[in-house]
Protein backbone atom coordinates (compact mmCIF):
# COMPACT_ATOMS: atom_id res chain seq x y z
CA UNK A 1 0.00 0.00 0.00
CA UNK A 2 1.35 3.42 -0.97
CA UNK A 3 0.59 6.70 0.73
CA UNK A 4 0.76 10.05 -1.02
CA UNK A 5 1.12 13.01 1.36
CA UNK A 6 0.03 16.34 -0.11
CA UNK A 7 2.18 19.35 0.84
CA UNK A 8 0.39 22.71 0.80
CA UNK A 9 2.00 26.09 1.55
CA UNK A 10 1.49 26.31 5.31
CA UNK A 11 1.45 22.56 5.95
CA UNK A 12 3.38 21.81 9.13
CA UNK A 13 2.51 18.17 9.79
CA UNK A 14 3.48 16.73 6.41
CA UNK A 15 6.88 15.60 7.69
CA UNK A 16 5.31 14.17 10.84
CA UNK A 17 2.94 12.10 8.68
CA UNK A 18 5.69 10.92 6.33
CA UNK A 19 8.01 9.99 9.21
CA UNK A 20 5.23 8.07 10.95
CA UNK A 21 4.16 6.15 7.84
CA UNK A 22 7.70 5.38 6.67
CA UNK A 23 9.63 4.73 9.87
CA UNK A 24 7.00 3.56 12.35
CA UNK A 25 4.55 1.80 10.01
CA UNK A 26 6.96 0.71 7.24
CA UNK A 27 4.83 2.05 4.39
CA UNK A 28 5.90 3.49 1.04
CA UNK A 29 5.35 7.27 1.00
CA UNK A 30 5.38 9.72 -1.92
CA UNK A 31 5.29 13.50 -1.25
CA UNK A 32 2.83 15.37 -3.48
CA UNK A 33 3.17 19.10 -4.23
CA UNK A 34 -0.08 21.09 -4.19
CA UNK A 35 0.52 22.55 -7.67
CA UNK A 36 0.90 19.14 -9.29
CA UNK A 37 -1.98 17.01 -10.57
CA UNK A 38 -0.53 13.58 -11.35
CA UNK A 39 -1.82 10.68 -9.24
CA UNK A 40 -1.22 8.03 -11.90
CA UNK A 41 1.25 6.18 -9.67
CA UNK A 42 -1.55 5.35 -7.21
CA UNK A 43 -4.29 2.73 -7.42
CA UNK A 44 -7.57 2.68 -5.50
CA UNK A 45 -5.86 0.37 -2.98
CA UNK A 46 -3.55 3.25 -2.05
CA UNK A 47 -4.25 6.34 0.06
CA UNK A 48 -3.80 10.08 -0.35
CA UNK A 49 -3.25 11.98 2.91
CA UNK A 50 -4.05 15.63 3.55
CA UNK A 51 -1.92 16.56 6.58
CA UNK A 52 -2.41 19.09 9.32
CA UNK A 53 -1.15 22.66 9.32
CA UNK A 54 -2.37 26.01 8.10
CA UNK A 55 -2.78 25.59 4.35
CA UNK A 56 -2.53 28.94 2.57
CA UNK A 57 -2.28 30.61 5.97
CA UNK A 58 -5.90 29.71 6.84
CA UNK A 59 -6.96 32.87 4.98
CA UNK A 60 -10.69 33.24 4.30
CA UNK A 61 -11.48 30.04 6.23
CA UNK A 62 -9.50 26.93 7.18
CA UNK A 63 -9.10 24.77 4.07
CA UNK A 64 -11.16 27.11 1.87
CA UNK A 65 -8.30 27.99 -0.50
CA UNK A 66 -6.59 24.58 -0.45
CA UNK A 67 -9.82 23.08 -1.70
CA UNK A 68 -9.17 24.76 -5.09
CA UNK A 69 -5.53 23.69 -5.48
CA UNK A 70 -4.67 21.68 -8.62
CA UNK A 71 -3.80 18.59 -6.56
CA UNK A 72 -7.16 18.68 -4.76
CA UNK A 73 -9.01 18.42 -8.06
CA UNK A 74 -7.12 15.18 -8.66
CA UNK A 75 -7.78 14.01 -5.10
CA UNK A 76 -11.52 14.60 -5.56
CA UNK A 77 -11.44 12.53 -8.76
CA UNK A 78 -9.36 9.84 -7.03
CA UNK A 79 -11.88 9.58 -4.20
CA UNK A 80 -14.72 9.43 -6.71
CA UNK A 81 -13.08 6.38 -8.27
CA UNK A 82 -12.93 4.65 -4.88
CA UNK A 83 -9.41 5.65 -3.84
CA UNK A 84 -8.75 6.07 -0.13
CA UNK A 85 -8.28 9.57 1.27
CA UNK A 86 -7.38 10.59 4.83
CA UNK A 87 -7.55 14.15 6.14
CA UNK A 88 -6.07 14.98 9.54
CA UNK A 89 -6.82 18.29 11.30
CA UNK A 90 -6.43 20.90 8.52
CA UNK A 91 -6.83 17.99 6.11
CA UNK A 92 -10.23 17.25 7.67
CA UNK A 93 -11.18 20.89 7.18
CA UNK A 94 -10.14 20.67 3.51
CA UNK A 95 -12.24 17.53 3.00
CA UNK A 96 -15.31 19.30 4.40
CA UNK A 97 -14.64 22.40 2.31
CA UNK A 98 -14.28 20.29 -0.84
CA UNK A 99 -17.54 18.43 -0.23
CA UNK A 100 -15.85 15.05 0.16
CA UNK A 101 -17.18 14.93 3.72
CA UNK A 102 -20.33 16.55 5.16
CA UNK A 103 -20.41 19.18 7.87
CA UNK A 104 -18.02 21.94 8.87
CA UNK A 105 -15.27 22.64 11.43
CA UNK A 106 -15.98 25.75 13.51
CA UNK A 107 -13.99 27.74 16.06
CA UNK A 108 -13.50 25.84 19.30
CA UNK A 109 -16.35 26.57 21.71
CA UNK A 110 -13.95 28.10 24.27
CA UNK A 111 -12.44 30.32 21.53
CA UNK A 112 -8.91 29.12 22.33
CA UNK A 113 -6.34 27.03 20.52
CA UNK A 114 -6.10 23.59 22.13
CA UNK A 115 -2.89 21.53 22.08
CA UNK A 116 -2.83 18.46 24.32
CA UNK A 117 -3.39 14.72 24.49
CA UNK A 118 -7.04 13.70 24.41
CA UNK A 119 -8.81 10.36 24.47
CA UNK A 120 -11.06 9.04 21.74
CA UNK A 121 -12.70 5.72 20.92
CA UNK A 122 -14.08 3.91 17.90
CA UNK A 123 -17.69 5.00 17.65
CA UNK A 124 -18.99 1.71 16.23
CA UNK A 125 -17.04 -0.59 18.51
CA UNK A 126 -18.52 -2.21 21.60
CA UNK A 127 -15.09 -1.93 23.21
CA UNK A 128 -14.47 0.87 25.69
CA UNK A 129 -10.80 1.12 24.71
CA UNK A 130 -9.74 4.76 24.84
CA UNK A 131 -6.89 5.84 22.57
CA UNK A 132 -4.60 8.66 23.68
CA UNK A 133 -4.03 10.90 20.64
CA UNK A 134 -2.76 14.52 20.46
CA UNK A 135 -4.86 17.40 19.14
CA UNK A 136 -3.67 20.85 18.04
CA UNK A 137 -6.28 23.14 16.54
CA UNK A 138 -8.25 26.34 16.94
CA UNK A 139 -11.11 25.41 14.61
CA UNK A 140 -11.92 21.79 15.34
CA UNK A 141 -15.52 21.93 16.54
CA UNK A 142 -17.38 19.61 14.20
CA UNK A 143 -20.91 20.74 13.36
CA UNK A 144 -23.65 19.55 11.03
CA UNK A 145 -27.39 20.09 10.86
CA UNK A 146 -29.83 17.57 12.31
CA UNK A 147 -30.59 15.92 8.96
CA UNK A 148 -26.88 15.38 8.29
CA UNK A 149 -26.30 14.06 11.81
CA UNK A 150 -29.17 11.60 11.42
CA UNK A 151 -27.65 10.39 8.16
CA UNK A 152 -24.20 10.05 9.76
CA UNK A 153 -25.65 7.97 12.58
CA UNK A 154 -27.82 5.86 10.26
CA UNK A 155 -24.93 4.97 7.95
CA UNK A 156 -22.42 4.55 10.80
CA UNK A 157 -20.21 7.28 9.38
CA UNK A 158 -19.03 8.58 12.76
CA UNK A 159 -15.75 6.74 13.24
CA UNK A 160 -14.37 8.37 16.42
CA UNK A 161 -15.79 10.22 19.40
CA UNK A 162 -13.99 12.08 22.17
CA UNK A 163 -14.12 10.25 25.50
CA UNK A 164 -12.39 10.09 28.88
CA UNK A 165 -9.56 7.72 29.81
CA UNK A 166 -12.09 5.01 30.70
CA UNK A 167 -13.91 5.28 27.38
CA UNK A 168 -16.90 7.22 28.69
CA UNK A 169 -18.28 9.84 26.29
CA UNK A 170 -18.69 12.95 28.42
CA UNK A 171 -19.00 16.70 27.99
CA UNK A 172 -15.78 17.21 29.95
CA UNK A 173 -13.79 14.97 27.58
CA UNK A 174 -14.77 17.06 24.53
CA UNK A 175 -11.81 19.41 23.81
CA UNK A 176 -13.55 21.74 21.37
CA UNK A 177 -17.33 21.49 21.78
CA UNK A 178 -17.84 19.22 18.77
CA UNK A 179 -21.46 18.16 18.37
CA UNK A 180 -22.10 14.61 19.62
CA UNK A 181 -18.41 14.48 20.69
CA UNK A 182 -17.48 13.77 17.07
CA UNK A 183 -13.72 13.46 16.50
CA UNK A 184 -13.79 11.83 13.06
CA UNK A 185 -16.14 10.77 10.29
CA UNK A 186 -16.12 9.03 6.91
CA UNK A 187 -18.21 9.19 3.75
CA UNK A 188 -20.99 6.70 2.97
CA UNK A 189 -18.68 4.74 0.66
CA UNK A 190 -16.16 4.44 3.53
CA UNK A 191 -13.12 5.43 1.50
CA UNK A 192 -12.74 9.06 2.68
CA UNK A 193 -11.84 9.66 6.33
CA UNK A 194 -11.43 12.88 8.29
CA UNK A 195 -10.42 13.46 11.90
CA UNK A 196 -9.12 16.29 14.06
CA UNK A 197 -6.76 14.27 16.35
CA UNK A 198 -3.25 13.50 15.02
CA UNK A 199 -2.57 9.73 14.99
CA UNK A 200 0.78 10.32 13.25
CA UNK A 201 2.04 11.95 16.45
CA UNK A 202 1.37 8.77 18.43
CA UNK A 203 3.14 5.97 16.56
CA UNK A 204 6.61 5.99 18.11
CA UNK A 205 7.87 4.17 21.19
CA UNK A 206 10.31 7.05 21.64
CA UNK A 207 7.31 9.28 22.39
CA UNK A 208 5.93 6.68 24.82
CA UNK A 209 2.68 6.49 22.86
CA UNK A 210 1.81 4.14 20.00
CA UNK A 211 -1.98 4.40 20.12
CA UNK A 212 -1.90 6.07 16.72
CA UNK A 213 -0.89 2.74 15.18
CA UNK A 214 -4.30 1.40 16.21
CA UNK A 215 -5.94 4.18 14.23
CA UNK A 216 -4.03 3.31 11.05
CA UNK A 217 -4.79 -0.38 11.65
CA UNK A 218 -8.48 0.37 12.11
CA UNK A 219 -8.71 2.47 8.94
CA UNK A 220 -6.25 0.72 6.61
CA UNK A 221 -5.31 -2.61 8.20
CA UNK A 222 -1.65 -1.66 8.80
CA UNK A 223 0.29 -1.91 12.08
Amino acid sequence: MKFGVVVFPGSNCDRDMMESLQNDLNQEVIPLWHKDKDLSMFTTDDCIVLPGGFSYGDYLRCGAIARFSPMMQSVINFAGQGGKVLGVCNGFQILCESGLLPGVLLRNSHQQFVCKNIFMKEAASESCEALKIPVAHGEGRYFADEKTLESLEMHRQIIYRYCDAEGNITHESNPNGAIHNIAGICNKERNVYGMMPHPERATSRFLSNEDGKKVFNHLFGIN
